[in-house]
């Protein structure tokens, strides 16, 4: 792979999938990724709350399950910082080796 590309989203909001976080053009030799941090030379997209960076859960209520999805890509993607998921989506079609997802579920108490 040239690059990995890392999804963070809620599919169980209220009114849409919402969107915690986009991060591309990782280093696939990369093994962490620190807290308030991303990789050398990666790049952040806008998410749904309006802004790039992580946005933590909070889910207004109930349990709700957050995925992190990783792709493998053949390339590196050409996005600017304002790149929205549906951007990232469409620069990686036809780019795409190999996927994993992990689910975390969290709830505001």
């Amino acid at each position: 792979a040239k690059s990995l590309v890392l999804i963070v989203d809620d599919p169980d909001a209220p009114a849409k999938t919402w969107v915690h976080w986009t991060v591309w053009n990782i280093d696939p030799k990369t093994t962490e990724i620190l807290e308030n941090s991303i990789p050398q030379d990666a790049v952040e997209g806008v998410t749904d709350f309006g802004t790039s960076g992580y946005g933590g859960p909070c889910p207004p209520s109930g349990t709700h399950r957050y995925f992190f999805k990783l792709y493998a890509l053949d390339t590196t993607l050409d996005l600017s910082s304002s790149a929205t998921v549906e951007d990232i989506q469409e620069a990686m079609e036809g780019h795409i080796l190999d996927s994993v997802e992990l689910i975390g579920l969290y709830e505001c108490k």
